[in-house]
């Protein structure tokens, strides 16, 4: 529970415990002389210091207008303690959210080269999460702010930047930047969503990477006509994993652990060599990769396309070849730093 909303139910709970003492207090020091209507009437007109009247014969009640006193002092601070956290209930709420959501949009504002994550379930989730683990920029859109919240809470500590919205119309993804975006993921439940959310974000974005997930088979070849760049199919991976387990199970949990250690953290990573970079023309052996970064080069892409695995040290990094490397993000990012000189 919010911690406000708890605030004013212990305030709300200490004026009726207030009353309660109030009322059966007048109704025993009168002995009955009086109702339990007038004496909760008595006690709640004295708490909130109206005072429109006295309970008949009051003074000669002994210990009646003592209690008036006690019910006065104990009632301005209740009222007090109660107004304040209604008050601090509405800033952090309505007012709070709205602060929130503005800072929010400012930050979006700010970014580009980021990723556009459409949908936040189950599969987007895990999309957020490797995003989070990379310390990749993005932001997500979903219809529930109810699920936002949560994911943002479970993987970003409740920083995650999102948009609330529907991720198949176009308002929500130039909310998103997705414009200024360098990817954009269509993680929704049914194929004619994520078919949407490509033609859209093609349109507004002709450069982006686009990756969608796709549910049938059939809805594949449509999404990339649709401008997608490539499909993920979930369940055809859940079965190729199936497979793994059973014919290359050391292999599947060297992956799983070089995923799930959050101590080390290693990813695959790939790292372009632009024009003008260092290393450009200089052996592999050469550089400080190795050295400055303890990542490993697995294999190298050539310009032609081609894989080069294992690369030899002698081998010479030409302008427009990727790098594939193994290490920590950390790592990555000190090597993209290098790579741009």
């Amino acid at each position: 529970m919010n911690r406000s909303v708890r605030r004013l139910l212990m305030s709300l709970a200490a004026f009726l415990s207030l009353v309660a003492i109030g009322t059966l207090g007048y109704y025993a020091l009168g002995h009955e002389r009086w109702t339990l209507v007038d004496c909760a009437y008595m006690t709640v007109i004295t708490i909130s210091t109206v005072g429109f009247f006295e309970l008949g014969h009051m003074r000669d009640v002994p210990g009646a207008r003592a209690l008036t006193v006690g019910l006065i002092v104990g009632g301005v601070g209740v009222l007090a303690y109660m107004q304040s956290n209604l008050t601090a209930l509405l800033i952090e709420g309505v007012i709070g959210n709205a602060l929130r959501m503005r800072r929010m949009q400012s930050d979006i504002g700010k970014l580009s080269d980021h990723i556009v994550v459409a949908g936040a379930g189950n599969t987007g989730k895990h999309v957020i999460e490797e995003l989070a683990a990379t310390r990749t920029p993005f932001v997500v859109i979903d219809t529930s702010e109810t699920v936002l919240q949560q994911v943002s809470a479970d993987v970003c500590g409740g920083k995650m930047l999102y948009v609330h919205g529907d991720a198949t119309a176009d308002h929500a993804l130039l909310a998103a930047g997705v414009q200024r975006a360098r990817g954009v993921v269509a993680a929704l439940t049914q194929d004619k969503d994520n078919l949407y959310v490509t033609l859209s974000a093609r349109s507004l974005n002709p450069s982006a990477r686009i990756v969608s997930k796709v549910v049938e088979d059939e809805a594949a070849p449509k999404i990339l006509k649709a401008g997608a760049t490539s499909t993920v199919n979930p369940t055809m991976i859940g079965a190729r994993r199936l497979a793994s387990e059973l014919i290359r199970p050391e292999v599947t949990e060297f992956l799983d652990q070089m995923l799930r250690d959050k101590d080390k953290n290693l990813r695959l990573e790939e790292v372009t060599i632009e024009r003008g970079s260092p290393l450009v023309g200089v052996c592999l052996k050469d550089t400080l990769i190795r050295r400055e970064t303890r990542l490993l080069v697995v294999a190298i892409r050539a310009t032609d396309r081609a894989f080069v695995y294992n690369p030899d040290p002698d081998y010479v990094i030409a302008e427009g070849t990727t790098l594939i490397v193994l290490g920590e993000p950390d790592s990555v990012l000190k090597l993209r730093k290098i790579v741009a000189g």
